[in-house]
């Protein structure tokens, strides 16, 4: 059982047991019951977690294309034949319902490493013009903090570049959600990865991950959290002026041009914004539609709504499991009712656990209309299954709208019209535009502009993150 790990820390290539070490409990989050308790480290542990990818670094920066792909090719193969392992804990620790684990958590984790492979093969670590050569080098030793709410896709999304640069990596995984990590420590074990390369400990982000940020032999932070710690991070980072990649928090706008099929751009726009369970930094959760069209707007999304099917994660009918933790459950709770105290119209769900549910995190797939852009539930991340259906009078005011948030991660365009929508496109301040809900692309440069983060992940700008850029005059 993997609950047997959480005692341990993976350090040097091996298994380590700390008896000084706290522990932190792990709840299900749809019964609300705890099933384990995982190691909580500190400085000390991070101290070891470091010297050991410090140690590994020169012989594994030095090792050639050719070995990294290998490396990487058995971390992709061991992660789909074990795909079914990791898709039950994330129903475990964070309550993903496991269709949901099964179609999307567990096989865009997986693509995230087949994308770094494809990247690996054809990227110019070293170029020349004329006398000069561009050498691309591995930054160093690497911390990557992971959120709980994509647990194994964040840690593939960092982990695949950092590998295919030669970097050496200490992970710190979201105490809430610990399971995946922990299993994924032991597939790279299992796929032979050099001793140091690949370290874990698991802890809070106040002590594990303000470590990691202060330390002085860590040469790059990867966060993926919210923008206060981001913040944090950057904070602690800054005397040791390290690198920091942050992937924070969003607000993303889902602007319905009045040329845009209705009947199927707001059911998928009421989706997309309350898939996995709305715990999504890019979910568009503002839907911007003209104000004329508010009603047949109303009706299709209520109706959508009405249809999702909330229950036992472990239930392949279900299609939204509980929220995360409850912490979580409680935020949203809390911003719900924010939305009926500033008088924002309820146009389904609200207050409370599903009807028949009387435990667990669950939430009512929750709708607001008639929202202003001055209230609290259209300007703040709720993280949960709750929309802000927003009216606009023209094209003008609808961009003004989008654009109108500290946020920049993703935003969404509807129309039938390409070249208009990708004229609206350009004028959205966010690092990723989706124009009429394209498949997902795992090659495609992901981060944020504002309070949204610095860096992008994913495809070959995920890698060169990773990378050091060293000039050589006289080649």
């Amino acid at each position: 059982m993997i609950t047997e790990r959480g005692t341990q820390f993976y350090i040097g290539g091996e298994w380590q047991e700390h008896a000084d070490a706290a522990s932190l409990p792990v709840v299900d989050p749809a019964s609300e019951r705890v099933i384990g308790r995982i190691a909580a480290g500190d400085a000390n542990h991070v101290d070891l977690a470091v010297a050991a990818a410090r140690k590994a670094f020169p012989a594994f920066s030095q090792s050639s294309v050719p070995e990294r792909l290998e490396l990487l090719g058995r971390v992709h193969s061991l992660l789909k034949e074990r795909a079914e392992l990791f898709a039950e804990a994330l129903v475990m620790e964070m309550g993903a319902a496991i269709s949901f684990a099964r179609a999307s958590q567990v096989p865009f984790a997986a693509e995230h490493i087949r994308v770094q492979l494809e990247v690996l093969q054809n990227y110019p670590f070293l170029t020349t013009n004329g006398h000069t050569a561009t050498a691309k080098e591995p930054i160093g030793v690497c911390a990557l903090i992971t959120p709980w709410n994509w647990p194994l896709y964040q840690i593939t999304a960092k982990l695949a570049p950092a590998i295919a640069a030669g970097c050496t990596v200490v992970l710190k995984p979201s105490e809430l959600s610990p399971y995946s990590a922990l299993l994924f420590a032991e597939l790279m074990h299992d796929a032979g990865t050099p001793p140091g390369v690949f370290n874990l400990v698991n802890g809070t982000g106040e002590s594990v991950g303000a470590a990691l940020s202060s330390h002085p032999d860590v040469d790059m932070i990867s966060i993926t959290g919210s923008t206060r710690a981001g913040v944090l991070v950057a904070q602690a980072a800054a005397p040791t002026v390290k690198r920091v990649v942050q992937e924070l928090g969003g607000k993303s706008p889902n602007i319905l041009l009045d040329d845009a099929d209705f009947a199927e751009a707001v059911p998928k726009g009421v989706l997309s914004g309350m898939r996995n369970v709305g715990q999504s930094c890019s979910a568009p959760t503002r839907m911007l539609v003209p104000t004329h069209r508010l009603a047949e707007v109303e009706d299709l999304a209520s109706k959508t709504a009405h249809a999702i099917r909330v229950g036992d994660p472990r239930d392949s009918e279900t299609t939204m499991g509980p929220i995360a933790n409850r912490a979580q459950y409680e935020r949203v709770q809390a911003m719900i009712r924010v939305g009926i105290d500033e008088g924002a119209k309820l146009l389904c769900g609200g207050l409370g656990r599903p009807p028949g549910l009387d435990r667990g995190f669950f939430t009512q797939p929750t709708i607001f209309s008639e929202v202003r852009p001055e209230m609290r539930v259209a300007r703040e991340e709720i993280f949960g299954p709750v929309l802000a259906i927003m009216p606009y009078r023209d094209e003008e005011e609808a961009i003004a709208i989008a654009n109108d948030t500290v946020y920049g991660l993703g935003a969404h365009v509807q129309s039938s019209d390409r070249e208009r929508a990708r004229r609206v496109a350009s004028r959205i301040r966010a690092g990723q535009v989706h124009i009429n809900y394209p498949a997902w692309d795992g090659t495609a440069a992901f981060g944020g502009y504002k309070c949204s983060g610095n860096g992008r992940e994913y495809g070959v700008h995920g890698l060169e993150e990773y990378l050091e850029t060293k000039a050589i005059l006289g080649y």
